[in-house]
């Protein structure tokens, strides 16, 4: 079975998708990009403030499901500039100061909304 995760602390979907799922033990995140769920909008026009709002974004949806950033096992980042990869790094360590999960990080040709990162992330009970 799988349950379905909502919260008004992370940005509502903007597709056919759901904020999060919670199946057999894990949860998972969808994309999250760098946007405030109060405003719809990015919470800044820098990579740091997208990747720290992505980062709040996904431990809100965590702690919907009674988990934090501390049982999160992977994360996929997606950058639309590699260059961003060591400003996003300096955010992501903030989140994951010991034991980081495992990551895979991408340049993509575009985010949705002209998103600078978006960010998804794999926790386990």
């Amino acid at each position: 079975m799988k349950t379905i995760l909502s919260t008004p602390q992370a940005p509502a979907a903007i597709g056919p998708y759901s904020q999060g799922t919670a199946a057999g033990g894990f949860v998972f995140t969808s994309g999250q990009l760098g946007l405030d769920p109060a405003t719809g909008a990015f919470a800044g026009a820098d990579v740091e403030s997208q990747a720290r709002r992505s980062l709040e974004n996904i431990k809100a949806i965590l702690e919907a499901a009674g988990l934090s950033t501390a049982d999160v096992v992977k994360t996929t980042v997606f950058l639309a500039d590699m260059n961003d990869f060591g400003a996003v790094n300096a955010v992501y360590a903030t989140y994951f100061p010991e034991n980081p999960p495992a990551r895979s990080c991408f340049q993509v040709a575009a985010l949705p909304k002209g998103g600078l990162v978006e960010i998804e992330a794999v926790a386990c009970r």
